[in-house]
Parts: structure tokens; C-alpha cells; sequence
């Protein structure tokens, strides 16, 4: 059976990907800091859970020691920001956003290869690694300097590991997620209609990334909305 760790799980964007591979016949492990967030989905997709912070090197390691077996697919999705003028920023706060954003990545990042290098090759492929970004990675905006600051590394990481890891049969993407996600609570303008992104739209271009053919994968690929401007 194919497996697929997502870390960051909420009912947003992780509930679709989830729902995706599940229903592709992948066996699911579900991390987030809140038991809370990932039940009922675990429920929906027969899913194990793991409480973890990503960015806690120790409980990283703990939750990839506890999947048995073969790990084909690895998605991390945490991000934290702080809103604000530049000057008016806590440092410690700037530093937890930082860390969620970029260091849980490479925590992520690493422990996947880790173990993905130690497998066979099946289909081509030992594994693909996805990092879910946004356009704060590509272009900082005022008053997101921390985001901005996680995104760029997170971007930088990800392109170092698709260079190294590509030739050695490990599929490493960055997804820029331009623009705001359709999560549920979250509706979009009266006077801007399909405005944002369809998680479960999105979570299909991660299917495709995941079923690239190793003579054409992608390391970066932007989704947005039709009548975003950009």
C-alpha cells in the first residue's frame, strides 16, 4: 500500500489533499498540533493521527520513526505570519513564524529524504516531497515581513532539494498558492465572485504533481484564480 504523511492538518486545503489520496488508495497519517482538527477527517479517511509541532526537531523525527514502512508522499503545509509595521514587530514573535514556516519545512524536508533515499525505486520514483507555498515567496508585501521572510527560505529550500534530489529518484515541488483558499468559513466578496481558490481544485494539481512522469516533473507550479491580477 502507498502511504502519504501530511503535516499541518486542518479543514482546509490538508482535508482535500487528504480526501484525494485517500480515495487513490493511499494509507494516511495526519499530523497537527490539535487532535481537535485532524479527528473527523481522520475518521472520514481511516486516517492515523499524530500530535506534532513541525517545528520541534524531536517530534519530527518521532512522527516519521512511527510510520512503518515505505513513505511515498510527504506534504507540509504549516505557515505563520505576524501583521505589522516593520518597527512595531515582536522579535520572539517574528522568530515563531519564521520557524513554523521555513525551519518546520526543513525538518520535514530532511526526514522525508531520509527515509526516501533508503527505498526502491517504484514507477521511477522513490518518493515525492511537497512544500505548500504562496506568492508572499515570490514578492514581500507591507506589513508581512515574517511571512515573507518563511516563504523565501521555504521557496530557497525547496529548490536546493529539487536539485539534488531529482537525479537521485525523489520528487521535491514548491506549490505558490496565489491568492486566498475557499477554506470552510471563508467566502469570498459579493462584488468579487470566484475570487478564491477551490482547496479541492488545488488539492488535484498536487494529485498531478504527485503522478508526474519523472521526464517532466515540476519543481515550482503557481495556482491562482482565473480573475486574479498578478
Amino acid at each position: 500500500m502507498t502511504t502519504a504523511v501530511i503535516i499541518g492538518v486542518g479543514d482546509g486545503l490538508s482535508a482535500s489533499c487528504a480526501r484525494a489520496l485517500s480515495a487513490d488508495g493511499y494509507d494516511l497519517h495526519l499530523a497537527a498540533r490539535s487532535e481537535a482538527k485532524m479527528a473527523p477527517l481522520s475518521k472520514e479517511t481511516n486516517a492515523q493521527m499524530h500530535l506534532v509541532d513541525g517545528a520541534d526537531p524531536a517530534a519530527v523525527s518521532a512522527l516519521f520513526d512511527a510510520v512503518e514502512g515505505r513513505i511515498d508522499v510527504v506534504i507540509y503545509n504549516p505557515s505563520a505570519r505576524v501583521r505589522g509595521p516593520l518597527t512595531e514587530l515582536d522579535p520572539e514573535t517574528v522568530r515563531n513564524a519564521v520557524e513554523v514556516t521555513a525551519f518546520g519545512s526543513f525538518l520535514a524536508g530532511q526526514a522525508a529524504a531520509k527515509r526516501m533515499l533508503m527505498q526502491d525505486l517504484v514507477d521511477g520514483k522513490r518518493g515525492t516531497i511537497l512544500f505548500t507555498g504562496a506568492s508572499a515567496g515570490v514578492k514581500g508585501f507591507p506589513h508581512s515581513a515574517s511571512f515573507a521572510m518563511g516563504k523565501f527560505a521555504q521557496r530557497g529550500l525547496a529548490q536546493s532539494m529539487s536539485r539534488e534530489l531529482h537525479p537521485q529518484g525523489i520528487h521535491v515541488a514548491w506549490i505558490n498558492i496565489d491568492g486566498g483558499i475557499r477554506n470552510p468559513g471563508r467566502t469570498e466578496p459579493a462584488d468579487n465572485p470566484d475570487s478564491m481558490l477551490d482547496p479541492d481544485a488545488i488539492a488535484r494539481t498536487y494529485m498531478s504533481l504527485i503522478d508526474q512522469d519523472r521526464s517532466a516533473w515540476s519543481a515550482e507550479i503557481a495556482v491562482r484564480p482565473w480573475v486574479e491580477r498578478w
